[in-house]
């Protein structure tokens, strides 16, 4: 069928997701806690909590509630993978660290590389207070120079996360921050919705990160608050008292459903519509929730969904388990559900907070995510702590019942529906209606050798990552073999270590990569410069054809070329002429091949004609045409076939190391590892175009292995002056001091002001080389802006601030400072 036909304009896909919830490191242990009814609330003891700094005295009120959502790892970060120097990454935003992170994830979830993608991705986003910055920067700020507070201010702000998402990841599209409070990440959903249907991106990231710091503290519990006195949180229930804060972070991938479809993508649930409003000021207080603004939200969402209520299953709920907020919530959707009529009890409702708490800005992505997976996977999870009704809450005049226990999803006249609600303090309300997502096509695995490629930032990466994948396709029922090659070729990032093997099934990658075999998984670091490629045409074929006949009946790319090639000459039966085995049947092999080969994007430096292969050679540099590469009497320039001279190919060897594709063995095995082979050594490969015409479909696989390092500034660092005045420092030292002397005092200060910026263990222990590019070693230009000024008062003098961009190692640093300062 034509998706683009049937499917409606308006209907959009979640295709990645990615979270970090309490006790969940992942979707797939999030939706593992969600089966099991699992609720992660960690209850502390009291030496844990005065060892985490709560006093004593506080501990002991018996009001204190020692309980909390804690989210492990917060002061974790990959700052290598995202070149952030180390000082940058301790006063950066740890809601801002996560996402980072998390939004690479979700895009691998996605099966796609932003550096290869053509398309605008959009980055629709919020974060919670900071409150790392205030609990340990804040001090530094007030003390600090003007740079340092325009670094804390770009580390801390929350202005500055989705550009952050998009200059880190290179992504091209609207970069908007949203900030409503706890309806945050579905504003944001609603936001990068629109965006895609007006045309402004092809692929839209939404989400949200909330850290609460310190997490290891409870709270004091007031009555009339949202927080409860025990630590749960019992939405729509008769005990219900308030919530529990946590920490978290979610974000989903979305595009165009028909475009989702086209693309083989994995689909995990399908929004069908959204809105938001404000209550405005119809309610009894700016905190307060209003039943008219949620009933409205609600009622927008399915009529821009085009989903009347009684196609509406299940509604995920705002939820918190306050007295005032549940029977409003059940009011506004009982108001919004019966518009039409009365309903029987057949849409279950239910609240994510009662597992992981309240996650403030993130809450309503938790929310999103566990509806998709339930209409992904056809199954309701409960809602938790609930055993009888509140009783203001009027259940008898709608639709709703509480969903207390996992079940399947029971299937109706209309695809499975959902709804889910997130509304913020303050009054901005948002709904998005969710869809199950259709059906996949079956697709027959075809018994044929793919290329498998991998890729990290270190050798320790790389082999996590190679670990990760042989164990994930040790999985009985795993995804076919195309679909997982496809994926990693064209759904990761490509990096410095690479790895590449070729193999016939998944339980084929799996072994191979267990085993580490070494002759069929080839590992190597392309150099940093680009790799010259030649093709190298040889006027043979070997085991008389054979190879090069299989290959064009296994690979219909191979075939249409050769086709035409021949069809240019008026001949018919490729298989007769490849089948020859002659000089003008290694031609039209040899001549199709490079013409495949520069169709994924490897483009020769140089064509080398060996003997026989000047014919092929000589077409592919224009010397002479493809109707006299096939006339076995042709002669190149009137010297006979087979003369050492009779190469036409025209360039000489280049002056490196290339790359040689060689055309003699063109079997679909030798094909495939001649490819690993070039990208193992840095060349390009296009990816698409090397899938061009065949069917992809992207599958989950397991995402990129993060190597952490902590981050985190536990006390305000002591601060120095930054003026000290003229004469002092560095310019006391030069008294007496020969010039060299002095370039030595200075290169030894850089060399230490960066070093500690950087980072020791990015630099192995050592001081930075004072030959090598600071861009190079991940420095960024307002951390030696920073030093720069440092140094100025250090010498009493005005250095340029673009010192360092013009000169950017310490050693030419050091000696245009010589010149400017009298001293070489």
């Amino acid at each position: 069928m034509e998706a683009k036909e049937e499917i409606p304009e308006s209907d959009l896909a979640i295709v990645g997701m990615a979270c970090r919830f309490p006790g969940a490191d992942g979707v797939g242990q999030f939706w593992q806690n969600l089966c099991e009814g699992r609720e992660t609330t960690t209850f502390f003891t009291d030496e844990e909590l005065i060892a985490a700094g709560v006093d004593a005295e506080l501990v002991r009120d018996p009001r204190y509630v020692k309980a909390g959502q804690i989210l492990p790892d917060t002061e974790m970060f990959d700052a290598d993978l995202f070149r952030i120097p180390r000082d940058e990454a301790e006063i950066l935003d740890p809601q801002q660290r996560l996402f980072l992170e998390s939004a690479l994830v979700a895009l691998e979830d996605a099966g796609y590389d932003p550096d290869a993608h053509a398309g605008a991705i959009g980055v629709y986003a919020g974060v919670g207070m900071n409150t790392y910055g205030w609990q340990f920067l804040a001090e530094r700020y007030q003390r600090a120079s003007s740079v340092e507070r325009y670094r804390l201010m770009l580390a801390s702000d929350k202005d500055f996360l989705s550009t952050r998402v998009s200059y880190k990841l290179g992504l091209r599209g609207p970069s908007v921050n949203v900030n409503t409070a706890c309806s945050t990440s579905l504003v944001a959903v609603h936001l990068a919705c629109l965006s895609l249907l007006s045309g402004e991106c092809d692929m839209a990231l939404a989400g949200s990160a909330h850290i609460k710091v310190p997490q290891t503290e409870g709270y004091l519990h007031q009555a009339g608050m949202i927080f409860s006195p025990d630590g749960k949180c019992r939405a729509f229930d008769a005990k219900a008292q308030g919530t529990i804060l946590g920490s978290g972070v979610g974000i989903v991938v979305l595009k165009r459903l028909a475009d989702a479809m086209s693309h083989g993508d994995l689909i995990h649930a399908v929004i069908k519509g959204t809105a938001i409003n404000n209550d405005g000021a119809l309610k009894a207080g700016y905190t307060a929730p209003s039943v008219e603004g949620q009933a409205a939200v609600i009622i927008d969402a399915q009529e821009v969904a085009g989903c009347a209520p009684d196609t509406i299953s299940y509604v995920e709920a705002h939820g918190t388990g306050t007295a005032l907020g549940d029977p409003i919530e059940v009011a506004a959707l009982n108001q919004a559900f019966t518009r039409f009529g009365p309903l029987a009890r057949s849409c279950g409702l239910g609240s994510v907070k009662t597992n992981v708490g309240h996650l403030d800005t993130a809450a309503g992505m938790a929310g999103l995510i566990k509806t998709s997976l339930m209409l992904q996977h056809g199954r309701l999870v409960p809602s938790l702590n609930f055993e009888s009704p509140n009783p203001e809450i009027d259940f008898t005049s709608g639709p709703f019942h509480v969903q207390t226990d996992s079940a399947d999803w029971p299937a109706g006249e209309t695809p499975r529906r959902a709804g889910v609600s997130s509304f913020g303090i303050g009054g901005t309300n948002a709904h998005v209606v969710l869809e199950e997502p259709p059906p996949r096509t079956p697709v027959v695995a075809q018994a044929r050798p793919e290329l498998v490629v991998l890729s990290a930032e270190t050798p320790a990466a790389l082999d996590r990552a190679t670990r990760n994948l042989a164990r994930h396709l040790r999985q009985e029922s795993g995804p076919p073999l195309s679909d997982v090659a496809a994926t990693l070729a064209l759904g990761r990032r490509q990096y410095r270590h690479r790895r590449a093997l070729v193999a016939v099934d998944a339980h084929d990658v799996a072994m191979t990569l267990a085993l580490g075999e070494r002759e069929r998984v080839l590992t190597a670091e392309p150099g940093r410069t680009r790799q010259a490629v030649e093709f190298v045409c040889t006027g043979e074929l070997s085991d008389r054809g054979t190879h090069a006949l299989a290959l064009y009946q296994e690979l219909p790319a191979f075939g249409e070329l050769v086709d035409g090639c021949l069809s240019s000459a008026g001949h018919a039966d490729a298989v007769a002429v490849i089948s020859g085995a002659d000089a003008v049947a290694a031609a039209v092999v040899e001549y199709s091949l490079a013409q495949l080969w520069m169709s994924w994007g490897v483009e020769p430096d140089a064509v080398i004609g060996i003997d026989a292969g000047w014919r092929a050679a000589g077409c592919l540099n224009g010397a002479f045409g493809v109707d006299a590469m096939l006339d076995p009497t042709f002669v190149a320039r009137g010297v006979e076939n087979g003369d050492a001279d009779a190469r036409a190919s025209g360039p000489l060897r280049l002056p490196l190391h290339p790359v040689a594709a060689d055309l003699r063995e063109p079997g679909l095995p030798a094909l495939l590892s001649s490819v690993g082979r070039m990208w193992l050594a840095g060349v390009a490969v296009d990816w698409e175009r090397f899938y061009a015409g065949r069917p992809v479909r992207r599958v989950a696989l397991p995402t990129y292995p993060f190597e952490r390092r902590r981050y985190w500034v536990d006390d305000a660092p002591p601060v120095t002056g930054v003026n000290p005045a003229a004469g002092s420092g560095l310019r006391e030292q030069f008294k007496g001091c020969s010039d060299a002397e002095k370039a030595a005092f200075v290169t030894r200060y850089l060399q230490v002001q960066i070093g500690e910026a950087l980072g020791a263990e990015e630099l192995g222990g050592a001081l930075p080389d004072p030959e090598r590019n600071l861009f190079d070693m991940n420095a960024e230009s307002l951390m030696l802006l920073e030093i720069t000024a440092k140094l100025s008062d250090e010498l009493g003098y005005d250095i340029p601030s673009s010192a360092f961009i013009d000169f950017p190692t310490i050693d030419s640093f050091v000696a245009n400072l010589g010149e400017l300062m009298g001293f070489q």
